[in-house]
């Protein structure tokens, strides 16, 4: 069975999912909305329609989301009205009430719909949970992630929170296996736009995991990195290159009365792992396409999504009034 896809937006990321989905196996993409882009190269020669009707027309099984961010609760409820299956880029929604109206739009119609949050396709996260989920690292202690780089001009909707700290919220619960509890944020406006781009965010987990997200849009330095400490040592998953290290505790002794209390660690080895490197997008859309023929797939469920953009929007709160926020 082939599946007909449609594809909203032909802007940086639309232009990705466009190039995935005209070479994807089983799929068909049959049509492209946008109102600003005409030029059917772009779309891999399949047609460009102005608006979301338009695409409804053409009979799409599903459809991606690929527009800015304030338009996602629109072209999601049209979708889920005229039954269609629905891949939504991340954020779910820039608001809480906007993301569970789409959770109710598509659960009450018993329609497949996923969040674009590609990091959990990244090989490096992908092997991380992994082993984290079998015990390698033993208890887990605090997740750190860093994920800066230079402002991108295509944004202009929201500000880092939403566009890329939800990247960390998500991949950071996911790989853990727990939800957040409380977070406590700081943020700063450097660049003179309205959104926040800049923030720092302290927070814990489920178990008493500590976790720690720097995310900014100043830095000529772009970096994408999550560190895992705990009890046996540390895995560093750096998702620009698709590498994971570990690096092992190693043993400390010592014979000096006062310190011998401190069970402290030193260096200890350092593993490189080897990881078959497929390309995260490609994954998440056939796992996404397998979810929709009705095949056991592990997509990001809206109300997954839901969850990452109630804790994004009490990092803001936190921000907002200098306040800890149970999320």
């Amino acid at each position: 069975m082939t599946l007909r896809a449609g594809l909203v937006g032909l802007g940086a990321m639309g232009r990705n999912h466009a190039r995935i989905l005209s070479g994807l196996d089983g799929v068909e993409l049959i049509g492209v909305a946008d109102a600003q882009v005409t030029d059917t190269r772009a779309s891999y020669g399949v047609p460009i329609v102005p608006d979301v009707a338009a695409l409804i027309a053409l009979k799409p099984d599903y459809v991606v989301v690929a527009a800015p961010t304030g338009f996602h609760e629109e072209i999601g409820l049209a979708l889920a009205e005229a039954g269609v299956h629905a891949l939504i880029e991340k954020p779910l929604a820039p608001t809480v009430d906007g993301a569970q109206r789409l959770v109710d739009a598509f659960e009450s119609r018993g329609l497949v719909g996923g969040v674009g949050h590609i990091e959990r396709y990244n090989p490096a996260l992908q092997s991380l949970r992994t082993r984290l989920a079998n015990g390698d690292l033993g208890e887990i202690y605090q997740v750190v992630t860093r994920r800066q780089g230079p402002f991108p001009g295509r944004i202009a909707d929201v500000g880092v929170v939403k566009d890329l700290a939800t990247h960390d919220i998500d991949l950071t619960a996911w790989v853990t296996g727990q939800p957040y509890v409380k977070v406590s944020a700081q943020a700063a406006r450097r660049s003179g736009r309205e959104h926040e781009d800049l923030i720092a965010v302290v927070g814990e987990l489920g178990n008493g995991i500590v976790v720690n997200h720097l995310v900014n849009w100043l830095s000529p330095l772009k970096e994408r990195s999550t560190v895992v400490t705990g009890e046996r040592g540390a895995f560093v998953a750096d998702t620009l290159t698709a590498d994971l290290h570990f690096y092992a505790n190693g043993a400390v002794r010592t014979e000096w009365e006062a310190v011998s209390a401190f069970r402290g660690v030193s260096e200890g080895d350092v593993t490189r792992f080897a990881i078959p490197k497929r390309e995260p997008l490609l994954v998440e859309h056939e796992r996404f396409r397998d979810a929709v023929r009705g095949d056991e797939s592990e997509i990001v469920t809206l109300r997954q999504g839901l969850r990452t953009v109630e804790v994004a929007a009490a990092v803001l709160e936190s921000a907002s009034t200098g306040n800890t926020v149970w999320p």
